[in-house]
């Protein structure tokens, strides 16, 4: 999870028109420079789409697990993705209870709160990603160094390494005792959570965290083989290199590589250098860059996933709250494809309290699923893009994307990326800058029957902050509004027309995304 302070840094104008080929008007003529053209083979050969981009999302700290509306959360989100994996912080820490010492100083277990919290996941159809962090404060080297987030996890090597050994052998006996190895292997064990950052106490940082790699991933092959375990957990796309190199030299297993990156990390963090990468392309250049140094490295077929990313790691209200995500999503996922197994996007909820405990529904939080329960509008666009199929179709543009189910479907996903409204942590009202986008689509190939049925979501489709504003913007919403802010936040009823000859236009306004499934 990125470091982030508490304060680091009304209907759109524009109509969404669906418009057939021939005859109807336009409500405003596109100029050239305004106007996509999308050409479509609908026979043509594709290649395999895997949903890298919704396979996990990260969540709150381990105790929110066991609150009911983290769990209400979590089966919305998979109702709407189907995503198969959780990760989280602190399954070691203190509220936990996983360790205690008796009062003749000898280590024991308690798993009450761990069975509790995987048995949740579990039941909902959702396995663990299980990040193996904080560091117990009965383990820790100086229980007094503790990590600037809210609840204040110890963030320091252990004491004892016997002791940080026994326990990481008595968890995964655990595990596999309750829930069986065919289930356990099917599980991520990732160690600790961005060494790079004050997350790790160690020094210097590498080298200790390296050593804290070694024991862990030793203890939990020791337990079974079969248990996958990975990291360096890095933020800023940083150590992978360092990491492969050590475990050949060391002669340490590792299954995955794992780091992170947000759409606003700099240039100068992530590759040393002084460009400036715009929030659009930053994670997928991050992502370009690890996957290519792996295919460098001793292990080319080493598994990557990015297990956090969004478009900021700052909590920017016009920015992960707004329509803004739903352009940016599509066009991450177009630009990260084909280069990485896994990402996981922090996070799927608002049940969250890094900064303490949310103050207002809207106040840039990461998630999908505002306090309240009240869907954002990057809820509706992992909603929509989940519709997409698992063969991507040739297609050159940087504003869509065609793909093909199975079934013979064809699903577009296409998008007018424009910047944030604001880009600081206090929300700045108004409508998104920039020209509508005309699309102009021609599918080949296709069978004359088809229709096309239309998702849309921009600032008048499937935006509970428009109604926000208008409430003006209550910290603590009354229940009647809350309701109204759920009706507000679903996704816009979708669209059903007919196409003439394979072909069909239509406008997108600024932050708008478009998904299009021709039957």
């Amino acid at each position: 999870m990125p470091v982030t302070a508490p304060l680091r840094r009304t209907a759109s104008k524009f109509g969404f028109a669906i418009l057939l080929a021939f005859g109807a008007a336009h409500a405003a003529t596109p100029s050239t420079a305004d106007t996509v053209a999308i050409q479509i083979d609908a026979s043509a050969k594709g290649t395999p789409f895997p949903h890298f981009w919704e396979q996990m999302f990260g969540s709150g700290r381990a105790v929110l697990a066991l609150r009911d509306d983290y769990r209400k959360d979590i089966d919305a989100v998979h109702q709407a993705t189907g995503f198969g994996y959780v990760r989280f912080h602190g399954i070691f820490d203190r509220d936990v209870g996983l360790v205690w010492r008796d009062k003749d100083g000898r280590i024991r277990y308690n798993f009450s709160y761990v069975d509790q919290i995987y048995d949740g996941l579990l039941e909902r159809g959702v396995k663990p990603f299980v990040e193996l962090s904080f560091m117990p404060p009965t383990l820790s080297s100086d229980p007094s160094q503790q990590h600037e987030f809210w609840y204040h996890p110890n963030v320091m090597p252990p004491n004892n390494y016997a002791e940080w050994d026994a326990m990481i052998h008595a968890f995964a006996q655990h595990l596999i005792a309750r829930y069986g190895i065919d289930e356990v292997s099917s599980w991520y064990f990732e160690v600790w959570n961005e060494p790079n950052l004050s997350f790790w106490g160690g020094r210097p940082e590498q080298s200790t965290y390296f050593t804290l790699y070694d024991h862990t991933a030793r203890a939990l092959k020791a337990v079974n083989p079969r248990i996958r375990v990975g990291g360096p957990s890095t933020a800023q796309a940083a150590w992978v290199p360092d990491f492969l190199r050590h475990v050949r030299d060391a002669k340490v297993p590792a299954d995955f590589v794992s780091t992170h990156v947000y759409g606003d990390d700099t240039a100068q963090n992530v590759f040393k250098t002084d460009e400036n990468i715009p929030r659009a392309d930053m994670v997928c250049r991050a992502v370009d860059e690890v996957h290519r140094q792996i295919a460098a490295s001793p292990y080319p077929t080493m598994p990557l996933i990015f297990s956090e990313y969004n478009a900021s790691y700052a909590n920017l209200p016009n920015v992960t709250d707004t329509v803004y995500m739903g352009p940016w999503m599509a066009n991450t996922i177009r630009e990260c494809a084909g280069k990485v197994d896994m990402m996981s996007y922090w996070s799927f909820s608002d049940v969250f309290e890094e900064q303490g405990v949310v103050r207002n529904p809207f106040y840039g939080g990461f998630g999908l699923i505002a306090a309240d329960r009240i869907p954002k509008p990057a809820f509706n666009a992992f909603a929509m893009l989940h519709r997409l199929g698992a063969t991507r179709l040739p297609l050159s543009s940087d504003s869509a994307l065609a793909t093909r189910r199975d079934d013979g479907t064809l699903v577009l996903a296409l998008w007018n990326y424009a910047p944030p409204v604001g880009d600081t942590d206090t929300y700045t009202k108004g409508e998104p800058q920039g020209a509508v986008k005309h699309f102009d689509i021609d599918v080949a190939h296709l069978r004359a029957a088809a229709k096309a049925t239309v998702w849309r979501l921009d600032e008048s489709h499937g935006n509970a902050v428009a109604l926000f504003d208008r409430m003006g913007r209550p910290d603590f919403p009354s229940r009647e509004q809350i309701a109204q802010l759920r009706a507000a936040g679903r996704m816009a009823e979708p669209v059903s027309m007919a196409l003439e000859h394979g072909h069909l236009r239509m406008d997108i306004p600024p932050q708008g995304l478009v998904v299009v499934e021709l039957r």
